[in-house]
């Protein structure tokens, strides 16, 4: 893995540079061969004392990607790569099943590997559907689909868009502002 380290307001020191990698290349023990991948992490510190932790870890069968805020800048790192193997057990889990009548996930993917025992605790905890809805989608614009998402007390709400008549999301982020997805 090759590691790809930047802080903001924040310098990263060679101990934070060894923590970083040696936590992250942990997750190196899911793969039959070294990925290589890059490992891109960005550092932040802003006035609170708060630490932000993002990693990106593009690879050809999937994208890893979390981000942790913490006020223990090692404390975020360590949740972090909780996260990734959480991510990374959850997709071997997912492509096992989905592949398993067709002759093994490892002839498929053989980049990855993991222990009996971990994927086993994975199929225990199978997502399931609790609860289906069903819609129809009311044409209108992204504001009044923000207004009508406030209204119902959701962080998302999914509407067609008046002018180009595409399924559109508008959501609300973490820091409070919001967000639009535009299908193509």
């Amino acid at each position: 893995m090759n590691f790809n380290i930047r802080g903001e307001n924040i310098d990263v020191t060679p101990a934070i540079r060894e923590y970083v990698e040696k936590k992250i290349s942990k997750l190196e023990r899911y793969f039959s061969e070294t990925p290589d991948a890059n490992v891109n992490v960005n550092l932040k510190t802003y006035n609170d004392k708060t630490s932000k932790v993002e990693v990106t870890i593009p690879m050809s069968q999937l994208v890893l990607r979390a981000e942790e805020d913490h006020l223990d800048m090692y404390a975020a790192i360590d949740l972090i790569t909780d996260k990734l193997e959480r991510q990374i057990r959850k997709h071997k889990t997912k492509v096992n099943r989905k592949f398993r009548e067709k002759g093994g996930i490892n002839e498929l993917f053989g980049s990855f590997e993991m222990s009996a025992a971990a994927v086993v605790e994975e199929e225990e905890s199978e997502l399931e559907i609790v609860r289906q809805k069903r819609f129809n989608l009311k044409p209108m614009d992204s504001e009044e689909a923000i207004l009508q998402m406030d209204l119902l007390g959701h962080n998302f709400f999914v509407y067609t868009d008046a002018e180009t008549n595409s399924t559109n999301i508008v959501y609300k982020r973490k820091d409070g502002k919001y967000g639009l997805i535009e299908a193509q």
